[in-house]
């Protein structure tokens, strides 16, 4: 008799550590599988596997109606039972939702809870049922059943194997479906971004035909006119080509962020793509009675970059710098050697850059002043678009600032060629 009971010890250990095997495994999965209805299929056949019984059920609880509904079941169509609305009174399922506590039944048919429109709906008797809850931190999301235990009842044993099976699952059901509204608002904000990028390229390619009938008048009129009337085409002329270089960044955002620029990397001298960008805005330094300091070595310090891009980045840095230095101040270029890279610079002694936003200067259509009480004007993409440059040519830009009306200072790193 002793050899027996110890046989059947033996048999009870084994089968115990083969649960608590399944167990773990069920937990390894189900914390590496993010498609939520992978994850539901996977979770009622495991439940069915360990419980050892026809069937297993999810129903989670829908918050916008409040109600349980069939997420899945063992051997049914999900599509048809999500058409069931189980009422969270007056049924089984809604009973283990509401009390939080597991239930078992082994005569299902004379419980006067048994919701029977499901057994009609998918054609399955069930005769005995355990449901336990579906914890999450200090909420229910729904409820785990089992039906039609193959031998026997359920017991006690039953609710522990299902009642950790029911914990696991709703942290993977909790993960999954964060996953998946991470994924649906990444794609709005996709569809949003294509959007408006559309809006960029339409806008200045249909632009950009009156505004050229525009430059073209008002370049014809200042040649013929004088006077008052030379001024007034001055303005005409000066706000067109504004609202063209205002148009040429919008389409050079649109291209960055498409993917579609191309760049011609050839072999140039840093100094040389500075001064192809000083050569452009001086004029409008000059306006602003703006001094350029430049602090270049003599020696070439060579790059290999697209020089048109390189220096389209460094217009709008400059413009930038223009923009926020004050009146009669100075603007430092600046370039040297720094062994396998180059370092060049643009330094102003403008109005400076809060520390917290020194990052945030870079985003598209960023402005540190309020929209509505603005002094400097600018759609705030010039930045964006140097980084996009520099970057795409395995470069670094950055921004110094010691906090406002203090200056800043811009930096962009490049390989040598």
């Amino acid at each position: 008799m002793q050899a027996v009971s110890k046989t059947g010890q033996l048999k009870d250990l084994q089968g115990r550590e083969k649960l608590l095997l399944r167990l773990v495994e069920l937990s390894v999965t189900l914390n590496s599988t993010l498609d939520l209805d992978a994850l539901l299929q996977l979770i009622t056949a495991t439940a069915t596997e360990l419980l050892d019984c026809e069937a297993a059920s999810i129903l989670l609880y829908d918050e916008k109606h409040p109600r349980l509904y069939f997420a899945a079941a063992t051997g049914s169509d999900p599509a048809k039972l999500a058409e069931i609305p189980v009422p969270i009174d007056g049924s089984l399922a809604g009973t283990i939702f509401r009390t939080n506590e597991p239930l078992i039944l082994n005569n299902v048919e004379q419980d006067p809870r048994h919701y029977s429109l499901v057994s009609d709906h998918i054609k399955f008797k069930i005769k005995t049922l355990l449901g336990v809850p579906m914890p999450i931190k200090d909420r229910t999301v729904g409820v785990l059943e089992a039906v039609n235990k193959r031998d026997g009842v359920f017991t006690e044993g039953d609710v522990a194997i299902l009642s950790v099976t029911a914990a696991h699952a709703a942290i993977a059901i909790n993960n999954a479906r964060l996953l998946r509204a991470t994924q649906q608002a990444l794609g709005k904000v996709k569809e949003t971004n294509l959007i408006k990028s559309r809006f960029l390229s339409l806008a200045s390619h249909e632009l950009r035909t009156p505004l050229g009938i525009i430059i073209g008048y008002a370049t014809f009129l200042q040649d013929g006119a004088k006077g008052e009337l030379s001024e007034h085409a001055n303005q005409v002329l000066n706000a067109a080509t504004q609202m063209r270089l205002l148009l040429d960044q919008m389409n050079n955002l649109t291209l960055l962020q498409s993917d579609e620029m191309e760049m011609r990397p050839v072999k140039i001298s840093i100094q040389d793509v500075l001064g192809f960008a000083l050569d452009e805005i001086k004029y409008f330094a000059s306006r602003r009675d703006l001094q350029l300091v430049y602090a270049f070595q003599e020696d070439p310090i060579y790059v290999n970059v697209d020089p048109e891009k390189t220096t389209l980045a460094f217009v709008n840095i400059l413009n930038n710098a223009i923009r926020f230095s004050s009146e009669g101040s100075e603007i430092v270029i600046g370039a040297e050697d720094q062994g396998d890279s180059i370092a060049a610079w643009v330094r102003d002694k403008g109005i400076g850059i809060p520390v917290d936003k020194l990052q945030k200067i870079f985003e598209e259509f960023y402005q540190i002043e309020p929209p509505n009480t603005r002094r400097y004007g600018g759609l705030g993409i010039g930045l964006t678009i140097a980084k996009g440059l520099i970057e795409a040519q395995g470069g670094k830009i950055g921004a110094e600032s010691e906090g406002v009306g203090k200056g800043s200072t811009f930096k962009v790193t490049l390989p040598k060629a």
